[in-house]
């Protein structure tokens, strides 16, 4: 079988079924982006409200979570048992890499405003037209949330989801591929489900996905801590939100005061960078 497997990886179809899984998708996005009318700036600042904090109140507020999430778990990082910090060597360039993408993402949505960013809570200091807090977002997010993948990799022995994966990752994938063409009127719900569904389309076919099903469990508890600090970003606990939606652009359906869109958008990144990793070390790539 396993020779049948590897001739079957040398044949054109199948390195084309790779590429057309690639490449599908991503054209579909650009011309999505390429025929987006930018409209006028049309911000949600009214969302669900789950409990006013008048100490959040400051323009500190986005870099003073940061601050705390990555304090939070640094000094967990050192945990001798997990040994976290022997993944840095490939979580750190996998961050870079996947965020520099993500922020190419970013930036095009802010100018496109699909969404915005209320001054009332980050410092001022913007490049490329993002505050200096989100692109420190897409390298501390991704810091916290492996220690709890590596952390459940350790201490959970079991593979809690490991007879389900084949179920979930196709539920995943049939649901997310046809929200992202139902919803193609709504650039952030298409561009995140369709980009979503076709990677994990893709990690199903092509990728050694023995890990699947640990990031899947690992993800339902990442989502606690997410619930927090995106709740905040969201506006859950503020007058108004630090992240602002044009609601032409996404379901309008929250998880307390979060867009459902962003779940998906963290499940992607996360999800991308964990692979990087998982291959990395398979490789012993140093």
């Amino acid at each position: 079988m396993e020779q049948v497997l590897a001739k079957e990886k040398t044949t054109i179809s199948y390195w084309l079924g790779r590429l057309s899984i690639i490449t599908i998708p991503l054209v579909l996005v650009a011309i999505q982006w390429s025929n987006y009318e930018k409209l006028t700036e049309n911000m949600i600042y009214d969302v669900p409200t789950t409990h006013l904090i008048p100490a959040l109140e400051t323009q500190y507020l986005y870099l003073l979570i940061l601050i705390a999430s990555f304090l939070s778990v640094f000094v967990l990082s050192f945990d001798k048992r997990v040994a976290y910090y022997k993944t840095w060597k490939y979580l750190i360039p996998a961050t870079v890499l996947v965020g520099s993408i993500f922020i190419v993402w970013d930036i095009a949505f802010t100018e496109m405003y699909v969404w915005r960013f209320n001054p009332d809570y980050y410092m001022g200091i913007r490049f490329l037209g993002l505050p200096l807090e989100e692109w420190l977002f897409f390298l501390i997010i991704p810091f916290c949330s492996m220690v709890i993948y590596e952390s459940l990799n350790y201490y959970v022995k079991k593979d809690v989801f490991a007879q389900a994966e084949n179920l979930i990752s196709m539920i995943l994938i049939t649901a997310l591929l046809i929200g992202g063409f139902a919803f193609w009127d709504k650039i952030y719900t298409s561009t995140t489900f369709l980009l979503t569904g076709a990677f994990l389309f893709y990690h199903v076919l092509f990728l050694d996905g023995h890990y699947r099903s640990r990031f899947y469990f690992a993800f339902v508890f990442i989502l606690i801590p997410f619930l927090a600090v995106d709740g905040i970003l969201t506006g859950g606990y503020t007058k108004a939100p630090i992240v602002l939606y044009n609601p032409e652009e996404y379901l309008n359906f929250r998880v307390l005061s979060i867009p459902f869109e962003d779940i998906v958008y963290g499940f992607l990144m996360l999800l991308a960078i964990v692979t990087i990793v998982e291959y990395w070390r398979s490789k012993k790539i140093s």
